[in-house]
């Protein structure tokens, strides 16, 4: 009984662990904005940019500085001899005369040596505070903060890339399996008609070649079903490889293509002012690209105002202690001063490089005009592909109907034998051309609402 409970319970455990995992769409998405390199890419130059901006913020501080010495050389750096007889006066002699033996006399009239600094040592402490610096450091500041800004609007550019992509590739999965049961399902219809047929020449009411016909249509059949197996083989480990899953084994949530409804109604005008999708044509404000050429004119603004700011005089205060010990005693010095630089001779260069910076300005001011227009257009476009994909996708849903029933008369067509082999192979090419139209319809249709969903920054 114990090796029964066992085996039961090895087989649950087998089957548990050789289950593939299924995925939605949402967590495919979320799986790739966690994992893909791009998207890791664009989050470490937010904390560049985040890191820049902290170091432009230092330069409100002051700048302290220090410097230590020590020295030990092996002879004086300050040599000198002197000869006291040259700094004795005749009054200073005849009082030294009276006053010191002949041999203290006699010696001071031979020269002395002096030999100082041998070794010692120096330090200082300085604190330099920029009063007005030309509006370098503030602006400064403002643009290390775009630059953070524009590092946050590039990301939500590569999310909606990335969320483009995992979107584009998730359909195409679907549809290579919504495909796969196309192809099942036709495999069952031939192999019904086939029977049909087979009792049929059996009976000898129909002709061997029907049979033939109907035996290459399901070779055909098994054909696409191998190239389906390899391109869903495939997709999987693109669709794996850029969410980070790293694995071809798993599934994606089933899309019921015969009851789907598209989830906004767009064909009942071109206006689409009922539409809970369409969006004013004229707002550009939630744009990310948008946002990045007002960025663009913001940083082009501040660098024309540094390149100004780079001519004008710097003012700064500071204060200073330093030590040394070189004459062998510790001296101390305390002081405060204040420093005027006027860059005079870079005012000629410096006025030129404020004029291309007024001209990088000017430019920056007219793309975005230009590409704000462009991104209007863009939005148009998207809406008009939108309505063009809802109308291909209702055209195919129509199409299956058209097909199908034509199938069904050409089925009994063949039977009353009022029409030949051919003719309804013929029917049942077009059933499965018209499901493949509309999956392929419907999926394009859901792409096509994501692209303009991001081009109105919905």
């Amino acid at each position: 009984m114990k090796k029964i409970v066992a085996i039961i319970a090895l087989s649950v455990c087998c089957g548990f662990a050789t289950a593939q995992p299924q995925y939605t769409l949402q967590q495919l998405k979320d799986s790739a904005l966690h994992n893909n390199i791009a998207i890791r890419t664009a989050k470490l130059n937010i904390d560049a940019a985040q890191q820049q901006r902290k170091e432009a913020f230092t330069k409100y501080f002051p700048n302290v500085s220090g410097t230590g010495l020590w020295f030990n050389a092996n002879q004086g750096m300050v040599k000198t001899d002197m000869n006291l007889a040259d700094y004795i006066t005749p009054e200073l002699g005849a009082t030294l005369a009276q006053s010191l033996p002949v041999e203290a006399l006699a010696a001071l009239s031979n020269p002395i040596s002096i030999s100082m600094m041998k070794n010692g040592t120096i330090g200082s402490l300085m604190a330099l505070q920029p009063v007005f610096a030309g509006g370098q450091i503030v602006n400064g500041n403002r643009l290390a903060k775009v630059g953070e800004d524009v590092s946050r609007l590039q990301l939500e550019l590569s999310e909606n890339e990335v969320e483009k992509t995992t979107e584009q590739y998730f359909w195409q999965l679907v549809s290579l399996q919504e495909k796969m049961r196309t192809v099942d399902a036709v495999d069952t219809l031939l192999r019904d008609i086939y029977k049909d047929v087979d009792v049929a020449v059996r009976a000898g009411v129909a002709l061997r070649n029907d049979l033939l016909q109907v035996q290459l249509r399901q070779n055909d059949i098994e054909s696409q079903r191998l190239k389906l197996q390899n391109g869903i083989s495939i997709m999987k480990l693109l669709l794996g490889q850029y969410c980070g899953l790293y694995s071809g084994e798993f599934r994606v949530e089933s899309v019921e293509f015969a009851t789907a409804v598209p989830s906004v109604k767009v064909a009942e005008g071109m206006a689409a002012a009922n539409s809970t999708l369409y969006t004013l044509h004229s707002t550009l404000g939630a744009l990310p690209e948008y946002q990045l050429l007002g960025k663009q004119v913001e940083a082009a603004n501040l660098q024309k105002k540094m390149a100004v700011g780079q001519n004008l005089p710097t003012v700064a205060v500071g204060a200073g202690y330093s030590y040394h010990n070189l004459m062998e005693t510790d001296r101390a010095t305390a002081m405060m001063f204040a420093t005027v630089s006027i860059p005079i001779s870079d005012w000629w260069g410096g006025s030129h490089a404020v004029k291309r910076r007024k001209i990088e300005h000017q430019k920056a001011v007219e793309q975005l005009e230009d590409n704000a227009q462009l991104l209007q257009i863009r939005m148009q476009s998207a809406w008009n592909s939108v309505v063009e994909a809802h109308q291909q996708l209702q055209l195919a849903y129509r199409g299956i109907e058209q097909a199908k029933e034509n199938l069904r008369l050409n089925r009994d067509y063949y039977k009353a034998g009022t029409c030949t082999m051919s003719d309804l192979l013929q029917a049942q090419l077009l059933y499965q051309q018209a499901l493949d139209q509309r999956t392929d319809a419907f999926a394009d249709y859901q792409n096509k609402l994501l692209e303009y969903r991001q081009a109105t920054g919905q």
